[in-house]
């Protein structure tokens, strides 16, 4: 079944709820898409995100990799060759992790709409749901707590807190948190790289009581000597972010003393469905846990990543709350979201319908 035409075009998806996080604040969201059709008239989708912050990819540079005239080599191409084409995507564009995320997905798409099966049971789904997080940016201790609120009520029962800007501020909107809310909820912090190595002991030892879940990124992304060098059961509840780009990346992370128990794996940063698995293969021989996280994304890449997520076994946790404060979408379904909890729609490819 022959790839007969391929599309790409940017969006600016909106933000309802503009947030701050360590280095910037976040009030727009730029998606480019990619739209592969075959032969037969089945559509696959794609969706991509960057950051440039963490990759060094700008929107500007995902967009152009995305032009008509670089990705017309994938028409006329069998979508069965699925595993080829998406290793020819991973050589052409080597410093665009996003714009390869989305044709990834898009050939994932067009080639599980092809079988007739859900994108989840082709990779062979281990998990049925899990409770995403949803994340409160850098704020003041009464705006953190009024926002937890509103999660609550929605029904959400895990929050990702985003810190790092002022240890002793960080440890007091934890307090305030637990105070206010006891252990309704269940708190996982993201440091954005924030943290010097005393700042993340000294951290954990005065947060310990406080039960967190998980600490993300707390070192500088080349710390990793670093992050190897911290106590182990700080380590084990570290989960390697920024640092963690690629399949390379991972194997650096593994080699002994493991830099972490947790890997974040993110299809922005690797590059979409194809590198995730090898990450998460990497990680599941060294009994590495796997959180997945995003970007401010479309329902479309959003969707995709808790596919593969639900296909790895060692996937304890996820944080794929991207899409659920956008203003508007280009597409709605995928992902069935019930009281936090995540689920993937039982339909051909992402299940993702175009609006």
């Amino acid at each position: 079944m022959k790839i007969k035409s391929i599309k790409s075009w940017t969006a600016d998806l909106g933000n309802t709820k503009p947030y701050t996080i360590a280095f910037k604040t976040v009030d727009e969201v730029n998606n480019v898409f990619v739209e592969i059709s075959l032969d037969n008239g089945v559509e696959g989708i794609g969706a991509g995100n960057p950051s440039e912050y963490v990759t060094g990819e700008s929107f500007a540079s995902c967009a152009e990799a995305l032009q008509e005239k670089n990705i017309l080599f994938l028409i006329g191409r069998d979508i069965r060759e699925l595993h080829q084409l998406t290793f020819e995507v991973w050589q052409k564009f080597p410093k665009n992790p996003a714009a390869r995320a989305a044709l990834d997905i898009a050939l994932y798409d067009a080639f599980t709409k092809y079988l007739n099966v859900p994108l989840v049971k082709y990779l062979g789904q281990k998990i049925q749901s899990l409770p995403t997080s949803n994340t409160i940016g850098i704020k003041s201790v009464e705006e953190t707590l009024k926002e937890a609120q509103e999660y609550g009520e929605r029904g959400f029962k895990v929050l990702k807190v985003k810190l790092g800007k002022d240890l002793s501020e960080d440890i007091e909107r934890l307090v305030k948190l637990r105070e206010k809310f006891g252990k309704k909820f269940v708190i996982r912090i993201d440091a954005n790289q924030g943290y010097t190595f005393d700042q993340t002991i000294q951290f954990y030892q005065k947060t310990k009581h406080l039960d967190v879940e998980l600490i993300e990124q707390p070192l500088p992304a080349k710390a990793v000597n670093e992050t190897k060098k911290l106590p182990e059961e700080i380590k084990k509840i570290i989960a390697a972010d920024e640092s963690l780009l690629s399949p390379t990346d991972a194997l650096e992370l593994v080699q002994p003393p493991v830099a972490t128990g947790i890997f974040n794996i993110k299809l922005m940063k690797c590059g979409g469905i194809s590198q995730a698995l090898k990450i998460a293969d990497i990680a599941a021989h060294k009994n590495v846990e796997l959180f997945w996280g995003c970007n401010d994304e479309s329902i479309v890449s959003i969707t995709a990543a808790l596919h593969v997520a639900f296909s790895c076994a060692n996937t304890k946790y996820i944080d794929l709350d991207g899409s659920l404060d956008l203003a508007r979408d280009v597409v709605k379904g995928g992902f069935i979201l019930k009281d936090g909890m995540m689920h993937c729609a039982d339909k051909p490819g992402l299940g993702v319908e175009k609006i």
